[in-house]
């Protein structure tokens, strides 16, 4: 017998008709079974109480510094910059006071986007230690913690809100 070959007896039973297609006994009496294999259905990145501790830093930190904090999580494209430009754009009207944190789990990549308002108060000293942190949690598979502590960094560095 060579590697790869199957050897079958004529007195062995090939398929278990009571188990159904895949399955077998074997000589010793157990009961082998093959399953095809199927992916997972894709589910939210998040569980309820992760996207209720995400909610209420964004929340937070919003409300503290008056700026307008948003996370964008998927992926970015070939070019990751100009797409988390163009994401920030969206926001419209208060994209000046606004900070999109966008990430790109599957390209390792993460972005930082401040409107005209925001840099004033964010210098990209400040962003990148954000994001040092966030990829730091991130290695160690919290990506919630990196989050929350990066949208910390940020609404601590900004400071609180002017008075009007």
């Amino acid at each position: 017998m060579a590697a790869g070959e199957l050897v079958r007896h004529e007195d062995q039973v090939v398929e278990d008709p009571e188990h159904g297609y895949g399955s077998a006994i074997t000589a010793s009496g157990r009961l082998s079974v093959a399953r095809a294999k199927t992916a997972p259905e894709p589910g939210l990145p998040f569980s309820t109480v992760q996207l209720t501790r995400l909610d209420e830093a964004l929340t937070l930190s919003s409300r503290s510094t008056g700026l307008l904090f948003s996370i964008y999580l998927g992926d970015l494209g070939p070019d990751t910059r100009d797409r988390a430009e163009e994401l920030h754009a969206e926001i419209g009207a208060a994209s000046a006071e606004a900070v999109l944190i966008a990430v790109s789990p599957g390209q390792r990549k993460v972005e930082i986007v401040t409107g005209a308002e925001a840099a004033r108060r964010l210098p990209d000293r400040g962003c990148n230690l954000a994001v040092m942190a966030m990829v730091a949690s991130f290695k160690e598979g919290d990506l919630t913690g990196g989050l929350v502590s990066a949208l910390r960094m940020l609404a601590d560095q900004a400071g609180n809100a002017p008075r009007r």
